[in-house]
């Protein structure tokens, strides 16, 4: 956003319509009860199966993650943001609550297909939510409106562990019935308070003349057309790079700590920290950063987040290098992250919710992978393990810049009404 007036957290807040605080609250709500791929490998060997079997009902979660926003993303376009967010958290809500009843001996085949489908239906709502949200959101505050959903999804994430800590003690099974719970009560929300068919932020006329869909755009065809997108390839292998290397701090740093001796504590430390940074900063931040161009924040948070993920290779020598590297990571994120969350949003209605389904996906897939790239190569590179995250994270922004980043708009012609200059906005352009 480059307009002269600045945006202000205050005046996103004020601005932001009923209907998106409903959608913000339910995502809110289910992250709360999300205990499923957190908890689910040490609840099936609590259960007595073995390490293996609880892998692989993990990788079938992913795999089901994966697919399963870009089957919401189908919906969604299809039949509308309201229509898939209920049909998929009602569908996930039995799924989930049914894996404690697949957790003994001689349900292994059940068990996964069961995982798989609620890894598919719980991450089904994640594009219909972020194509309901930029089209209620004024277009001056999308990139704010991307950031409070960021907020909520990192709210719910902190909180998340807390709540079962304490359900883990009651019992067991109750993860699994509460995350049910809230998927089933995010259902129930998303179909007494989301709107049927959102009034747009912009008027179609207008928001018609300033992104046209690409020719063949329509129907399977769409996917096409994103393959010959070279641009938005490029930004696709930045969140692919991206999301790789950030997973890193949740894989292959914990195992840093351990083998240089820090108690487990340590690393809650961390967490936490990166937590209460990002959720207390990250709106203030977007606004004070809403008047550079988005390419210009795109590149500035991947190379403040590749530098603290090379200062992480530094913790060895005290753990004052790995709070910094946790600081430096998190604002990264926060200066980078809104955008790209909201890059595939300013794309027309007819390709909006398949850009939107596919970003997530890849994201989707590099976290599955991460755990894999990641220890094998932290347990053969050692400390340079986090220079060579930094460098990806680097190469990543490079990426994302040339993705993301739209040629400058000639100057008008001589004679031509200035009250027409700078249209039509380019599809995707600066948001």
């Amino acid at each position: 956003m480059t307009d002269d007036a600045p945006v202000r957290v205050f005046d996103a807040l004020k601005a932001t319509p009923t209907p998106v605080r409903y959608l913000l609250g339910g995502v809110l709500v289910n992250q709360l009860g999300a205990f499923v791929q957190t908890f689910l490998v040490l609840y099936l060997t609590f259960r007595g199966a073995s390490v293996a079997t609880a892998g692989l009902a993990l990788v079938a979660y992913s795999i089901g993650s994966i697919f399963g926003t870009m089957l919401g993303a189908e919906i969604t376009h299809r039949f509308g943001p309201r229509a898939t967010i209920m049909t998929a958290m009602a569908a996930s809500a039995p799924l989930v609550g049914s894996i404690s009843w697949l957790s003994g001996p001689g349900t292994l085949w059940p068990l996964l297909v069961v995982v798989g489908l609620a890894g598919l239906f719980t991450q089904a709502y994640r594009p219909a939510a972020a194509v309901l949200l930029s089209d209620l959101m004024p277009e001056r505050y999308q990139v704010m409106a991307f950031s409070m959903m960021r907020i909520a999804l990192n709210i719910g994430a902190a909180v998340a562990p807390l709540i079962a800590a304490v359900v883990i003690l009651i019992d067991w099974d109750l993860l699994f019935w509460i995350d049910g719970g809230t998927a089933l009560l995010y259902a129930l929300l998303a179909f007494a308070l989301l709107p049927k068919r959102p009034a747009r932020a912009k008027a179609p006329e207008a928001a018609e003349a300033a992104a046209p869909a690409p020719a063949g755009a329509e129907g399977r065809s769409a996917y096409a057309v994103m393959l010959r997108d070279r641009k938005y390839l490029l930004y696709l292998a930045a969140i692919l790079l991206g999301s790789l290397t950030y997973a890193q701090g949740h894989i292959a740093l914990p195992l840093e700590l351990a083998e240089d001796d820090y108690p487990t504590s340590f690393y809650s430390t961390v967490l936490t920290v990166s937590s209460v940074v990002l959720i207390t900063c990250e709106l203030k931040i977007t606004a004070y950063l809403s008047r550079l161009p988005k390419h210009v924040r795109v590149i500035t948070g991947h190379l403040v987040e590749a530098l603290g993920l090379a200062v992480y290779g530094l913790s060895s020598r005290s753990g004052a290098f790995t709070i910094a590297g946790a600081v430096l990571v998190v604002l990264g994120i926060m200066i980078a992250a809104p955008s790209m969350f909201a890059h595939p949003a300013t794309f027309p209605a007819a390709v909006k919710a398949r850009y939107i389904g596919t970003s997530q996906a890849v994201g989707g897939a590099a976290s599955a992978l991460a755990p894999l790239f990641g220890v094998f190569l932290w347990t053969r590179l050692g400390g340079g393990f986090w220079l060579l995250c930094g460098i990806v994270t680097a190469v990543a922004g490079l990426l994302a810049l040339a993705g993301v980043r739209q040629p400058p708009e000639p100057p008008p012609a001589k004679g031509a009404d200035p009250r027409t200059e700078g249209e039509p906005e380019i599809v995707g352009g600066s948001s």
